[in-house]
């Protein structure tokens, strides 16, 4: 029998730590990106007797990198209508609450999966104003392990544990210390478009676990762009909308793929924004806050600074900021039109917020899980020469959101990116750094080209903005990752954060 314990000390009472437990959102906000996926939370909470479905990843930097492998791999096999999950290299997991003393302890245990067997206790003891979460792990390998390989199975599951509990006790930290800073506002009724996807679904976490009500849009039941519809009394409920739909960035820029991204951004932000128009008759202030990006400025916006060869020199391009001009290319257009079709829901009542998103860090999905498998094999490296890269981690990404819908001056247009652009040379060095992996070898010009297209590749895989977060800084919007290296080494568990 196997033990292991980890303790979390946090500067908030017993009680907003054990309610933001209980609370829906807590499992998927705790579970890490590198560890596999939550598929769905225990419906009654933190109640004996409810079930938590989660799927487990392999150990260690080269599982991360084969569940973003799978990820990919799950898409396509949905196209052909074969099950998701014959694509993941995940093994599946329930787990079933078995005791609950509020606010003092919970505790559940393996109820399928691959271990003989699995408990795992949660204490949490006061310490005057703040509060000691500790964790108890009691554990049994499969019997079919043999004996003289159990000492080093053992260890090597007790080093995983590590990794994924350092890497909660930064999240929960986290986590409760931006609720903390926001506690002062009401609690807000939210509308989510695109709730399902690689941001709305964490996005509902941080809210619900915040205390907020979430309401996740479906499409074809109480909304379709492609009808111009939305579902008016659901509307009048909501204090805030954010709206995240649009169809996928990433596949080759065919004239059908570029025409069903332009109309999915611009059609469904057409249909919120009528929406709002008709429902603000009541006189209820309101917020919609509409998702873009950075591409607004163009792929190439310092291509004149390219063409002067000044990359080579040590001074660097100033960053773009939000009064900088519209680029030229097709995803400049189309964040030009979707933004045009938000800003047209502004009025007395209703308070709009754009956030030009930068790239989305996790490993879970977007850039860094089709770039996680290259690199963990040891072949990944630089796209372009002198590129800049204007990043955010997700969990910025998501508490910008989150801060958008509740401050009420947060209004107009904001780049979501961290304060710190690097060099696509510099993405490379400390991504390798991080896993520990070289990232020397250049990504050869075919290889984008050949996935995305010509015009894909340019604008997506070799485009260079080089974005200043300034505003949305003095907006009071506290980063939790400004540097690559600190993001990276939180989402990918690295052992350089796995103490902190």
């Amino acid at each position: 029998m196997g033990h292991f314990e980890h303790t979390t000390s946090v500067q908030h009472n017993q009680e907003t730590v054990f309610s933001w437990f209980s609370r829906e959102g807590a499992l998927r906000r705790l579970f890490p990106p590198f560890g596999g996926h939550v598929v769905s939370e225990p419906p009654a909470g933190l109640a004996v007797g409810s079930e938590a479905k989660l799927l487990i990843s392999a150990p260690g930097i080269t599982g991360s990198a084969a569940t973003a492998v799978g990820e990919g791999l799950a898409g396509l096999t949905k196209r052909f209508g074969v099950p998701s999950r014959w694509a993941r290299p995940e093994v599946a997991w329930t787990a079933r609450h078995t005791a609950l003393d509020a606010p003092h302890m919970f505790r559940d245990q393996m109820a399928e999966g691959p271990l003989e067997s699995w408990v795992h206790t949660h204490e949490f003891v006061q310490f005057g104003e703040g509060t000691d979460v500790i964790d108890s792990v009691e554990f049994q390998l499969p019997s079919k392990v043999p004996s003289i390989a159990r000492r080093t199975a053992e260890k090597a599951l007790t080093a995983e544990l590590e990794r994924t509990f350092a890497y909660r006790a930064r999240q929960l930290r986290d986590d409760l210390d931006f609720h903390a800073r926001y506690r002062g506002t009401p609690r807000l009724r939210v509308g989510i478009t695109g709730a399902t996807g690689f941001m709305g679904v964490q996005l509902r976490a941080l809210l619900t676990t915040g205390g907020h009500i979430v309401h996740s849009f479906q499409r074809g039941i109480d909304w379709d762009p492609e009808r111009e519809f939305v579902d008016l009394d659901v509307m009048r409920g909501l204090d805030v909308i954010i709206h995240l739909a649009g169809h996928p960035i990433g596949g080759r820029f065919t004239e059908a793929a570029k025409q069903e991204i332009l109309d999915s951004r611009v059609k469904g932000t057409r249909t919120i924004a009528n929406a709002l128009r008709t429902v603000s008759s009541d006189g209820k202030q309101r917020a919609f806050i509409s998702a873009s990006g950075v591409g607004y400025y163009g792929s190439h916006p310092h291509r004149e600074y390219e063409d002067d060869g000044l990359s080579g020199e040590n001074t660097d391009p100033e960053p773009l900021t939000e009064d900088h001009a519209v680029g030229d290319d097709f995803l400049a257009s189309v964040c030009a039109q979707w933004e045009a079709e938000a800003l047209a829901a502004a009025s007395d009542t209703v308070r709009v917020a754009i956030l030009r998103t930068g790239l989305v860090l996790s490993p879970d999905g977007g850039l860094l899980a089709r770039l996680l498998p290259l690199f963990a094999a040891g072949v990944g490296g630089p796209t372009t020469r002198g590129a800049w890269n204007s990043w955010i981690s997700r969990d910025d990404m998501l508490s910008l959101y989150v801060h958008a819908a509740l401050t009420p001056e947060f209004s107009g247009i904001f780049n979501a990116v961290a304060p710190n652009p690097v060099s696509s040379e510099e993405f490379a060095a400390t991504l390798g750094s991080v896993i520990r992996r070289p990232s020397a070898i250049p990504t050869p010009s075919f290889g984008p080209k050949l996935l995305l297209g010509a015009e894909g590749a340019d604008e997506l895989a070799f485009a260079s903005q080089r974005v200043s977060a300034d505003k949305v800084q003095s907006s009071g919007f506290v980063f939790r990752h400004s540097t690559l290296d600190s993001a990276l080494e939180h989402m990918l568990g690295s052992k350089a954060r796995v103490s902190k």
